[in-house]
């Protein structure tokens, strides 16, 4: 059954009609009698009773009508999606994030993806730490990911949206509160919080390699699986920590921050998404993120494939 027959049955009925019905479809009379008489040889009904002086529904006719302009009012809701979703102004985008670390980035990017793509879904996959997140872009598994550069995998395109640098976080009342900077190494006999060892999360990796280089693996006596929760028990004296500056913003009593001493241990925050991803949507959400979270100067504006965004942190 042709998608015209039923749209030339709707035209007849409404207009009751057969020359207004054809002038209305621009096409001619003969024509369009034609259709209706091989969409009722299809169905094996009379949709209409004709005289030489008037047009009516039968029931058989009354009966398909409503359920023919549902049809036809899918259809045109369907097209205009596709169309919508083939110009990427709808569709659905996954992102993977780890909490604390995208406090500032994230909500600036949502925001701005809302007003100028509203028909965009972003789906939100918290607590995905960045070496996770990058795996499973990789995958095929999200379509874009918050990770730190650099980024060495093949298909994967990063773009640098913030630089951070590496903090103490310590209780207030710890003696080494009282100095304007801490040396990593004073925090050899320390006992550290980090977040778990199998998780993915690049921040317990640059810790380590950051101990690892002033002489010592930190001793991790608890673990977390966020920084908010890292933070609490570092307030409550459980041991210390390293984060970043981007989560400074987070507030406890007892707790305090202290920069590092020496030469700053820097982190860059990236987006990261396959470059075979098809989807118009994610080109999109990445065009409204190049306004809203633009890559700091000094650092290329997108590492191709495999490719090597900038120096080690």
């Amino acid at each position: 059954m042709e998608l015209r027959y039923l749209a030339a049955f709707v035209a007849v009925a409404e207009e009751l009609h057969f020359g207004r019905a054809a002038k209305r479809l621009r096409m001619a009379q003969p024509p369009l009698s034609q259709q209706i008489r091989q969409l009722e040889r299809e169905l094996d009904v009379q949709l209409f009773e004709r005289s030489t002086r008037s047009v009516r529904l039968t029931g058989a006719g009354e009966a398909f009508l409503g359920p023919v302009r549902t049809v036809l009012a899918d259809l045109e809701s369907a097209t205009r999606l596709a169309r919508a979703a083939g110009r990427g102004e709808s569709g659905r985008v996954s992102v993977g994030f780890a909490g604390a670390s995208s406090h500032t980035t994230l909500p600036r990017l949502t925001r701005a993806v809302r007003t100028a793509h509203p028909g965009i879904a972003l789906v939100m996959r918290g607590q995905t730490y960045a070496n996770r997140a990058l795996d499973e872009v990789a995958e095929g598994c999200l379509d874009l990911g918050f990770v730190r550069s650099p980024v060495t995998r093949p298909g994967v395109r990063t773009r640098v949206i913030a630089e951070e640098e590496l903090v103490c976080a310590l209780a207030s009342d710890h003696p080494l509160a009282r100095q304007e900077r801490i040396a990593v190494a004073d925090l050899a006999a320390e006992p550290f919080v980090s977040f778990p060892a199998n998780a993915g999360s690049s921040l317990r990796d640059v810790t380590f390699l950051t101990c690892e280089r002033a002489g010592y693996l930190p001793r991790v006596v608890q673990e977390a699986p966020d920084s908010y929760t890292i933070l609490a028990l570092v307030a409550m004296g459980v041991g210390v920590t390293l984060t970043l500056t981007s989560c400074t913003h987070i507030q406890q009593t007892g707790l305090v921050y202290r920069p590092l001493a020496g030469a700053p241990v820097l982190l860059r925050s990236a987006l990261a998404w396959r470059a075979d991803n098809p989807s118009a949507a994610l080109r999109s959400v990445l065009d409204v993120a190049r306004e809203t979270l633009p890559t700091p100067q000094g650092h290329p504006e997108t590492a191709e494939d495999g490719a090597v965004a900038g120096p080690p942190a």
